[in-house]
């Protein structure tokens, strides 16, 4: 079987158009993120996003996953804008979107907050998770840890109906011999962020993962290149990926970044090339990184 190519990216924070913030926002959440976009809109740029952007298109990727933070302040305009700018990058079924505490702030469901998004959420035909794409040997399953908080927080949480969800899926015998991706905006592992930033209920998500396995877990939301495992059963180790957001200039958090994920059926099991591609400090181009193999 051949190599899948995997494309990691996250948090680019794209540019909110006009109408993005009203008056009616003035007495909610979304002004603190307003207040913060006025400094933050520095670092994250549009068009360093376009190179990047530019950069995976032309490495042609089989699948992309994108976790999370889309937009700044989750309002239905940026919502609208955001599917716009993932129709741009190709088929809905070539991309997957696990949202992030930025595209939920404030206001609905999930299921309705992130109808627009539903093509890029999975295969199902509502906006619901988790949600399973199967893409050549590769089992994508996709979980939403987005979820509105009180102001000055950026926790996530699952919840017991997706955990005991995804336990069933990891335990499914139909994706035994499948390369199993866990996508969520917020990171498993306990101190990759701050506490008022970190997923309430990781200590769960991890025990579903000791407890079943899976083959790799790709989060966002720490603006940071970040390597890190967590348990799975018989004392495997399950890697753990974070990138940088994918708009970011230097300065701040890490410098915008994307991950190409080389797959390769073996075996006995799989191999896992990590290509590292993004903005080079020196002459502000995208060039590869580094690289590095997971077995």
């Amino acid at each position: 079987m051949s190599i899948f190519r995997l494309a990691h990216l996250s948090d680019p924070h794209l540019p909110p158009p006009p109408g993005a913030f009203g008056w009616r926002d003035l007495a909610s959440k979304r002004l603190l993120s307003r207040i913060a976009w006025r400094r933050k809109h520095k670092i994250h740029r549009p068009e360093v996003l376009e190179a990047l952007v530019a950069d995976l298109k032309a490495h042609a990727p089989d699948h992309v996953a994108i976790t999370g933070d889309l937009t700044n302040f989750a309002s239905d305009v940026e919502i609208a804008a955001a599917r716009r700018w993932l129709e741009s990058l190709g088929p809905a079924e070539t991309i997957t979107v696990s949202p992030g505490n930025h595209d939920a702030l404030v206001g609905q469901t999930a299921q309705a907050r992130f109808a627009p998004w539903t093509a890029w959420l999975g295969d199902d035909e509502e906006a619901a998770f988790p949600q399973v794409r199967l893409r050549g040997p590769v089992a994508l399953i996709n979980l939403c840890s987005a979820v509105p908080t009180a102001p000055h927080l950026a926790t996530g949480r699952l919840g017991a109906d997706q955990l005991e969800k995804l336990d069933a899926l990891l335990a499914d015998p139909a994706l035994a011999d499948r390369f199993k991706v866990v996508l969520l905006h917020h990171p498993p592992n306990a101190g990759a962020v701050s506490g008022r930033k970190s997923l309430d209920d990781q200590g769960q998500l991890r025990a579903v993962l000791a407890r079943r396995g899976a083959d790799l877990v790709l989060h966002g939301h720490a603006h940071e290149s970040l390597t890190a495992t967590v348990p799975g059963p018989d004392g495997r180790a399950i890697p753990v990926l974070g990138v940088p957001s994918a708009s970011a200039w230097i300065g701040g958090h890490s410098p915008a970044r994307w991950h190409a994920l080389e797959i390769e059926p073996r075996e006995g099991g799989y191999s896992l090339r990590v290509i590292a591609r993004g903005l080079d400090p020196q002459t502000g181009g995208i060039r590869e990184l580094g690289r590095y193999s997971l077995l």
